[in-house]
């Protein structure tokens, strides 16, 4: 009796510290970002300068071309890394032998523990003059960046969703192979509708992991404040930005800099809850 009570205060105290710490974050960034929502207020998403004054209060700051940048490079990584990953875990899952499924599985898993800045060298160096030779421009920019971003995070949506469709009930695919269908249409209509939670969370990670990551986007990206015309440009993002300039800040720069990571927050926040409470919506339907 006495460990029961105990173990549900200790989830009661763990939910709600996860809670109060994510507004704690809010709260602090929020704080801080406060010199320049005044100085700026929404201005600050279309202004492309960011010019420090001559002295340490000086300045204009604005968070279009690395909120821009940021918005792109994942959209990029996403397109690529979804019907991979998908196609990933759909050929272990299914088509794989067993024999070929174990080796693949694990070498898809050590991928997911490579440091990002050892993806970014490698990007820079032997990635980056590739697609100069394809697509032209300076080798790195938005499209480099995009597609190493991929790469990192296909292991993370391939893994789950690989689990995800493990958990398929098998008398579920022989009842459908029984009335005659197809290994595509157990896949398409089974497998995928069954597994789609764990499916939509895989894509919800790795989302996640695309829009914060820092390192490997900065050694690629060009990290430069200018506007993209073209998909092989460099530019910046947030969190690029943010590891570039933040050690040399001060004042409005600094708040500026709060106030770039309040939007990277609000923005992961809210399309993390879009997409969970409308999949869980529609789940309860």
């Amino acid at each position: 009796m006495m460990s029961g009570k105990l173990f549900r205060n200790f989830s009661f105290f763990s939910a709600t510290l996860s809670f109060f710490l994510l507004i704690g974050i809010f709260a602090i960034l929020f704080t801080y970002a406060q010199q320049s929502l005044k100085e700026f207020g929404f201005d600050f998403l279309l202004t492309e300068t960011w010019e420090p004054g001559e002295d340490d209060e000086g300045g204009i700051f604005g968070g279009y071309i690395p909120v821009i940048g940021t918005l792109l490079s994942t959209i990029i990584a996403m397109v690529i890394a979804t019907p991979l990953a998908m196609g990933i875990a759909v050929f272990l899952t299914e088509i794989a032998s067993e024999k070929l499924s174990k080796p693949v599985s694990v070498a898809i898993e050590l991928l997911a523990a490579i440091p990002s800045i050892i993806y970014g060298m490698w990007g820079l160096f032997y990635f980056a003059p590739i697609i100069q030779s394809l697509f032209g421009g300076h080798g790195v920019g938005l499209l480099t960046a995009g597609i190493v971003l991929a790469i990192m995070i296909i292991p993370f949506m391939a893994s789950i969703t690989r689990d995800s469709m493990n958990t398929t009930p098998p008398v579920l695919k022989e009842s459908a192979y029984a009335m005659g269908a197809t290994k595509f249409e157990v896949i398409k209509d089974v497998i995928m509708p069954y597994s789609k939670g764990g499916i939509i969370g895989s894509i919800i990670l790795a989302l996640g992991r695309a829009l914060g990551e820092t390192m490997a986007v900065a050694f690629l990206i060009g990290s430069i404040m200018a506007t993209v015309h073209n998909i092989t440009d460099p530019t910046t993002s947030i969190p690029v930005l943010l590891a570039n300039n933040f050690a040399e800040a001060q004042d409005l720069e600094m708040s500026s800099m709060y106030y770039l990571a309040l939007i990277l927050f609000v923005v992961s926040f809210a399309v993390i809850s879009v997409a969970k409470f409308y999949f869980l919506g529609r789940k309860v339907k």
